[in-house]
């Protein structure tokens, strides 16, 4: 304790106008005399010092994945151990071997005894050993891993046994991401459990830097399902920020008065907060539009349209869209292939609610023999028609055409201003008739607009919107995409 301590309390007391008895004041007094003879006792001051010192957490800090080499001569490692000599590789090695349940001088000792059958069930235990925890961990695609010892070596193959030919390559020649979190679990697997970091603070600078978005979400998952340690790193990614843990988060901001801020709000410039909000917008687009049961629609007009004719029907006790299934938009025909791909990758259950017309039956195709989707998870609109199905068929063409144009024309009123709109009948697709209708007036047409208007009409007056002909088409086709989901799960049971 140093003299400016009791110094500072006078000097708080003196602000507030603050008056002490003489009760109250001793304690304050014999504060004050015991910092003065403390701050001459050196001895004690160098116990206090070395208690702090002792207190004080480990940091281990990381900037860069530890090297690990795939083909390890364990002659030459024994050997370099004995001289002190241990590189970094080296050291890596053997906390591989650790985490592994290898022991590198009992390998040694088998080839030297020529038990190569023993030496070869030890590397196919600790093979099992690290390919389990490397499959819980990385989930990017089931990955193999085996030890394998051949004369003075170990070599650590990777191979992907769900692949059409399963293809052994060296850990040295697998991708630096890949590298990057295989050294990154062996390292700090070995380090934290009875090793040097058991109880240390982990700094980590950019970690996953060298991973594609999914893996790094598998690494957050690392951080909080693996370690007891505190972990503190920086990131630049928003796959890397833990929206569901917001506190945890700190922003920096550099400044050139006030230098470099570390802060709990979320402040500073648009660099500064694009991940965090990047994170927070993803997280958002996750929750709204992604489920475990899925059906994924071309656009988000499709998505109102669909949304609010099914809550209608829903309050109404007509057929609706099975609660469970949530409907995702893909943001476009074009994108319709990488919407299934991703909800697919992530093991959920995926619907495709499709257009009637020719690129559509190529996207069917496609997705099928690719084996993303079962073929009778795909449904077409023409489906719903009761006979005489289109060839051509869009979700605006299952409402009642007269009501549809109506919208069309009380949504671009202000264009019209007294125009003629011309709609011409027998074109397949309503949308498609209202498209050239407009263009001939000189009009861009948006499908937003008259969805938007539908939208405000099923709020307040529904009935304008909800004829014989609309109820009969929409649950027509929520009654096949319900049965389509029901015959689903009774296949995946």
């Amino acid at each position: 304790m140093g003299l400016t301590t009791p110094s500072t309390l006078r000097q708080a007391l003196a602000g507030a106008d603050a008056e002490l008895s003489d009760i109250q004041e001793k304690p304050v007094i014999d504060l004050e005399e015991l910092a003065e003879s403390l701050s001459k006792d050196k001895d004690f001051q160098a116990e206090v010092e070395k208690w702090i010192l002792d207190k004080m957490p480990v940091f281990i800090y990381l900037d860069e994945y530890p090297e690990l080499s795939g083909h390890q001569n364990i002659t030459e490692l024994l050997t370099r151990r004995q001289q002190n000599k241990l590189t970094d590789a080296d050291r890596n090695f053997e906390k591989m071997c650790k985490v592994a349940g290898l022991i590198p001088e009992e390998l040694q000792s088998l080839l030297q005894n020529e038990e190569q059958e023993k030496r070869n069930q030890l590397a196919n235990r600790a093979s099992a050993v690290i390919t389990k925890e490397i499959r819980r961990l990385w989930k990017d695609r089931s990955l193999k891993v085996r030890f394998s010892p051949d004369a003075d070596h170990l070599d650590t193959f990777i191979s992907d046994p769900n692949a059409i030919y399963e293809v052994e390559v060296n850990l040295d020649e697998r991708s630096r991401g890949f590298k990057w979190f295989f050294s990154f679990y062996i390292t700090f697997a070995a380090d934290t459990k009875g090793g040097n970091a058991e109880n240390a603070i982990l700094l980590l600078d950019e970690p996953g830097l060298y991973l594609h978005a999914k893996s790094q979400s598998d690494l957050l998952m690392h951080f909080e399902q693996d370690f007891s340690n505190q972990i503190i790193y920086s990131t630049h990614s928003p796959f890397m920020v833990p929206t569901h843990q917001l506190d945890s988060v700190r922003t920096v901001s550099v400044n050139e008065d006030t230098g470099t801020t570390v802060t709990n709000n979320p402040t500073g410039d648009a660099r500064t907060l694009f991940p965090l909000q990047a994170a927070l917008g993803y997280n958002l687009a996750q929750s709204l539009f992604v489920g475990h049961n899925n059906i994924v629609v071309e656009g988000v007009t499709d998505y109102w349209i669909l949304s609010a004719i099914s809550e209608y029907l829903a309050d109404n006790n007509r057929e609706k869209i099975c609660f469970d299934l949530t409907i995702t938009p893909a943001g476009g025909a074009q994108k319709v292939s990488y919407m299934v791909a991703l909800l697919t990758s992530e093991k959920l259950n995926v619907f495709l609610l499709l257009d009637e017309e020719r690129n559509s039956r190529i996207t069917k195709d496609d997705l099928v023999k690719s084996k993303l989707i079962h073929e009778q998870n795909i449904i077409f609109v023409s489906e719903a028609f009761d006979e005489n199905s289109p060839k051509q068929a869009d979700i605006e063409d299952l409402l009642d055409a007269d009501i549809y144009e109506q919208l069309v024309r009380e949504s671009y009123v202000t264009e019209l201003n007294g125009k003629i709109l011309n709609l011409n009948k027998k074109m397949p697709r309503i949308a498609k008739q209202v498209e050239i209708g407009l263009k001939d007036l000189g009009i861009e047409f948006h499908k937003t607009r008259p969805a938007r208007l539908l939208l405000k009409k099923m709020a307040t007056e529904p009935s304008v919107i909800m004829t014989e002909t609309t109820i009969k088409n929409f649950e027509k086709l929520f009654s096949i995409i319900n049965r389509r989901y029901e015959k689903h799960l009774h296949r995946n049971m």
